[in-house]
């Protein structure tokens, strides 16, 4: 089912403006909203600024069919960006923005790339570029960018079944039936579930425990408030891997992009977890 909403998705023949703007990898939803109202988008020659307006494509944006739309930006035919991929090993203490109104650090200030006035483009070359999911100010490790939106609800569409790796240090030793209640699920403060796809003890050192857990959802603060509701606090977290994408020889605050068979083996990691699933409700 969810394999065949997604085609639906991405085949549709009708979608925003704005949305064409980000699906062709021209710049994040909110600024192409603010590049539509700015008046800089015209449809079929005339200028158009409302970004919820309905455009016709057909796998591009050329009026080279009856009833498809003619798309135009400062002047220019809109044509796909290429494709980029980037893996970011995010440092502890750095937020995932664009920018911060109180001078923090953000992840755009160690990819080694300069933003131009738009703030949607990281370079002439690799175009606007999005995080992939999100990491807290206080959680590093593994951070994916890209500016394929099709690639982005992959990864980060919990029906995908791509997995997230955390390395997780808690406050104290935690016992084995701990251990089990979190591999199990469990009920957070707010009153909603995590359900992890495991849990496992990787150590216990000195007086705190290490612990794996692999999730397919990105809940806020998930690792967090799980712990929590056992009756610890994590003390440091470092997200280690998504899906088969490590960090193995990357050193922190630094990025590399993704090989074409990196991307293709996230692809084949979602399909994988989507009949896992269905599996795992069959069974139910």
């Amino acid at each position: 089912m969810a394999l065949r909403n997604l085609s639906r998705m991405i085949s549709k023949p009708q979608m925003t403006l704005d949305r064409v703007l980000s699906r062709y990898g021209v710049a994040s939803r909110t600024v192409a909203r603010e590049m539509i109202r700015a008046g800089r988008v015209r449809v079929n020659g005339r200028v158009q600024r409302d970004p919820d307006t309905w455009v016709a494509t057909s796998n591009g944006l050329h009026a080279n069919r009856a009833g498809q739309d003619f798309v135009q930006l400062d002047g220019q035919r809109l044509k796909p960006e290429r494709k980029v991929y980037l893996l970011f090993y995010k440092p502890k203490g750095v937020i995932v923005s664009h920018g911060d109104p109180s001078g923090r650090k953000t992840i755009y200030d160690y990819l080694g790339h300069s933003l131009d006035a738009d703030r949607h483009r990281v370079n002439a070359k690799a175009g606007w570029l999005s995080p992939v999911g999100r990491l807290d100010k206080d959680t590093s490790g593994l951070l994916l960018l890209t500016n394929d939106t099709e690639f982005a609800h992959v990864v980060t569409d919990p029906d995908s079944g791509v997995p997230k790796t955390y390395l997780a240090k808690v406050s104290g030793l935690m016992s084995g039936e701990a251990v089990t209640q979190l591999a199990g699920g469990v009920r957070m403060k707010r009153g909603d579930e995590a359900r992890p796809l495991s849990v496992r003890r990787t150590e216990d050192r000195g007086k705190y425990t290490w612990l794996e857990i692999v999730l397919t959802e990105g809940k806020n603060r998930e690792v967090r408030r799980m712990v929590e509701a056992v009756g610890f606090k994590v003390l440091k977290l470092v997200r280690i891997a998504i899906g088969p994408l490590t960090l193995a020889g990357l050193e922190v605050g630094k990025s590399r992009p993704l090989t074409p068979a990196e991307v293709a083996a996230v692809r084949k990691g979602q399909k994988s977890g989507i009949r896992s699933r269905k599996r795992e409700e069959q069974k139910v």
